[in-house]
This record gives C-alpha cells, sequence and structure tokens, in this order.
C-alpha cells in the first residue's frame, strides 16, 4: 500500500419508502434498508474504485481499492493526478425534520396519496399515477489525510399524473414537489391543489390548438428557464466535461458570453432538494457563481478538475456508494429586477412558454431542445391562446445573449439529473426571463 498516495471511503446508511399507485390502485409499497460503502484509492494518475453491501470490513475495502489502484498504474502508466487541498468540513445548518416519516403510520401514506390521485381525477381525466418516496441516509466519510465527518439528511417527496385521451390522442399534466425535509413537505404545500392543477393541464392541452414554429421572442416561465440553466449551462461547466473537450464553455473563463442580465449559481447551501452539507470528496459546500453579469465566472470542480483548471472543489458528488463524479446541486438563474407586465411590454407578439416537459442538450456543440408542457401565444403584449407540443431549440450562448429582461420572481423547482449512470437529487430554478429571438417548435 506504500504507493497508494490517497484514498477516502463513504459509508451509507440508508432507509428508503416508496408507494406507487396506478389509478388509485396501490401497484407497490416498498421498504428498503441498504448498508454499503464507496472506497476509492490514487496510485500516480490511476484510480482505483470498489464498493462493499452489508457486513463489510472497511480496512479490506481500502485495501481493495488500493490493489486496483496499483494495478491499473502499472499496467498503464499516466501522469500524475493532483488534488486540490482540502480542510475538515464544518458541518452546521443542516435541514431539520419536523416530522419524521417514519413516525406516521404507512397506512396514512397510502390513504394521502389515494387523496392525492383522487384530485387529480376531474371531468376528463382518464388515467392517474402517483408516487410517494421518503428517504433517510446517514453519510460518513474518512480519507486518508485525516479527515472524517458525517452527517444525516431526510428527503421526502410525491408526484402525480394525469392523463386525458380523445380519440388516439392525449396529453399529460403533472406536478412534484420534493424537498430536504419531512412530512411537513405535505403541510407547506397544497397537494390537493397541485393534483387539481395537473388534471386540468391534462384537459386544457387536449383541446389546445397545435403551434406554429418559428423563430419569434419568447418569454420563458421559471420552470423552463430553470431547466436551461441547469441542462444547458450548469452541465456545460462541469469541469469534467470541460476536460475532456466536451464543453461549449471550455478555455472561456473572464469572456462575455451571455447579456450582462444573467448570473447563474449552483449553491448546494440552500435548503433545496440538491442540498449537501459537504461533498463525496468531504469538500465543505459552497455557493459558485458560474455567470456573473453575463461573463463566465467559474466552473464547477472535484479536487481533481480544480487542481487541473485552478477553481473550488465541492462539486463532486455520487449516488449511494457509486464513484463521485462532476454534478451540479441547485442551480439557477438569480433575480433581476423586471415585473411579467414589462416583458409582455417587451416581446408584444410571441409566445410564453411555460413547464418543462424534458429534452436534450449537447454540451460539445453548445445546442439545446426542450419541450416546454404549454404554450400561449403573446398579441399586442396580452397572453392569449393556449398551444400544446411546443418545443424550444437553439445554440446556448446565442440564447444567453438574447436575453433582454429578466424578473424578480425566482422559484425552484426539484427533480433528478442524470449522469454516469447515476440519478441524483438535484433543483433547478429561475425568475421569468424574457428572450428577443428564439426557435420554437410545433406542428
Amino acid at each position: 500500500m506504500s504507493e497508494v498516495c490517497f484514498y477516502d471511503a463513504r459509508v451509507i446508511d440508508g432507509t428508503s419508502t416508496s408507494i406507487v399507485l396506478d389509478n388509485g390502485n396501490i401497484e407497490e409499497i416498498s421498504v428498503n434498508y441498504s448498508r454499503g460503502c464507496g472506497v476509492r484509492a490514487l496510485c500516480g494518475g490511476s484510480w482505483g474504485f470498489t464498493t462493499a453491501e452489508g457486513n463489510f470490513d472497511i480496512k479490506d475495502a481500502i485495501s481493495s481499492a488500493s490493489e486496483l489502484a496499483q494495478q491499473m498504474n502499472n499496467i498503464s502508466p499516466k501522469d500524475k493526478v493532483e488534488l486540490k487541498s482540502t480542510e475538515e468540513p464544518l458541518v452546521k445548518d443542516l435541514p431539520v425534520a419536523t416530522i419524521d416519516p417514519k413516525d406516521i403510520p404507512i397506512e396514512d401514506k397510502v390513504q394521502l396519496l389515494k387523496d392525492i390521485d383522487s384530485h387529480a381525477r376531474i371531468d376528463g381525466i382518464s388515467s392517474t399515477s402517483a408516487v410517494y418516496s421518503e428517504a433517510s441516509v446517514k453519510v460518513q466519510y474518512i480519507n486518508s489525510e485525516g479527515i472524517d465527518c458525517e452527517y444525516d439528511l431526510i428527503r421526502t417527496g410525491f408526484a402525480i399524473s394525469a392523463v386525458a385521451s380523445e380519440g388516439g390522442a392525449y396529453q399529460v399534466g403533472r406536478e412534484s414537489r420534493f424537498g430536504v425535509s419531512g412530512y411537513e413537505l405535505f403541510e407547506k404545500n397544497d397537494v390537493f391543489a397541485l393534483a387539481e392543477s395537473a388534471g386540468r393541464t391534462a384537459v386544457e392541452l387536449l383541446g389546445a390548438k397545435q403551434a406554429k414554429g418559428g423563430t419569434l421572442p419568447v418569454i420563458l416561465d421559471p420552470e423552463l428557464a430553470g431547466v436551461f440553466a441547469h441542462e444547458a449551462v450548469g452541465h456545460a461547466s462541469e469541469a469534467d466535461l470541460v476536460l475532456e473537450g466536451s464543453s461549449i464553455l471550455e478555455g472561456r473563463i473572464g469572456e462575455q458570453i451571455a447579456s450582462p442580465l444573467i448570473n447563474i449559481i449552483d449553491d448546494p447551501t440552500i435548503h433545496e432538494y440538491g442540498y449537501y452539507p459537504f461533498d463525496s470528496e468531504g469538500v465543505t459546500s459552497s455557493k459558485t457563481t458560474i455567470i456573473k453579469d453575463g461573463i463566465l465566472n467559474s466552473y464547477i470542480h472535484s479536487r481533481e478538475t480544480a487542481a487541473a483548471l485552478g477553481g473550488e472543489p465541492g462539486n463532486c458528488r455520487a449516488q449511494g456508494y457509486s464513484e463521485p463524479i462532476v454534478r451540479m446541486s441547485n442551480t439557477y438563474i438569480d433575480n433581476g429586477d423586471s415585473n411579467f407586465d414589462e416583458m409582455l411590454e417587451d416581446v408584444r407578439d410571441g409566445m410564453y412558454l411555460t413547464g418543462s416537459r424534458g429534452g436534450q442538450v449537447n454540451t460539445g456543440e453548445g445546442i439545446f431542445q426542450f419541450n416546454a408542457e404549454k404554450g400561449y401565444l403573446i398579441e399586442n403584449g396580452e397572453v392569449t391562446t393556449l398551444l400544446r407540443d411546443v418545443s424550444l431549440s437553439g445554440k446556448t450562448l446565442e440564447i444567453l445573449n438574447n436575453v433582454t429582461l429578466v424578473g424578480n420572481d425566482l422559484k425552484m423547482h426539484s427533480g433528478r439529473c442524470g449522469k454516469g449512470g447515476q440519478l441524483a437529487p438535484v433543483s433547478d430554478g429561475s425568475p421569468h426571463i424574457s428572450i428577443s429571438k428564439a426557435l420554437v417548435g410545433g406542428a
């Protein structure tokens, strides 16, 4: 083990509960307990990684990872990997669950989910599905530099979707809320109103007009603008993608890449779904300003990428016992000082796009395509006709530069982000933003 210059280990104890309803009927109730570890070792320029579950000896796991790193380094030596130095993390300001989900009987959780589901079942809805989830986790981190720290966290949430169909056509409405909180999440949110909203969206969209495509001015709501911030900008700012040559932002630190109105931040310290007190390398979480006044200010980093490119670590995350990779946390466009009425005046004739139904992004080429949940025509500065099946696509840097107004109504949305086969809890958000020219797809 003498050649190994570094090792670290994460020991994770977790309990999760999931309830799934299909058309109001219980499809699944599962309660899982897991205990395991993920261990890395670094030898020269090679990483060894191993996992263990159940009853394991952490020293054996460290030895296994160390042997792998040594073998890799002997067979295929690479340039020595440097790690940015870090200190023992200060664990403070942890979110507190005021109602521990474990104290609520499973029957009550099932009944609440059934009540949520029934509220989505308004006239015109043909099917529904609902999911409840909770997870409590204890994370312990140690490394060969003497860092030894731990935290406990609870995440709770639900999602409801409703389908309206007619003559082979169908539309879906969805709502969800997930947070780093306990069962009080269901008191803080009007979950029945959210369920009714999901049902209403599906029914309204079924009768909505098909959008006509074209290049025009648009307003994005906080959800869709947040998805743009996460997908098109956040992923491109992940330093591992920058080092791979897979980012449009490579070599652009200090450059004006967006409208001066744009500030994009990644902040794992705020109590949103992507919160953590320290990352999977034991680095204290901290706020990173990716874009400041339109200028590319920073990438987000692991200890390895921070040493390679210059920058601060703290965004290296692993889901469960997986290998840590550079990941976002809570990523958002910060507030400006405009309001929605000013944006309608600014656009005059264009489109208002709300909600998100996913999409794709190519960070290397800097192009994206997202699907909005709803579109509305803007005519003479007024929101008018509802439109369905609307998409937004274009070049990331062009859209960033075409932003003309940024609202003052920042709102966050929670979800999960996939990268490297791992799904990590994240939040993204934005205020409303107005864009002078964007490509909108329709019929």
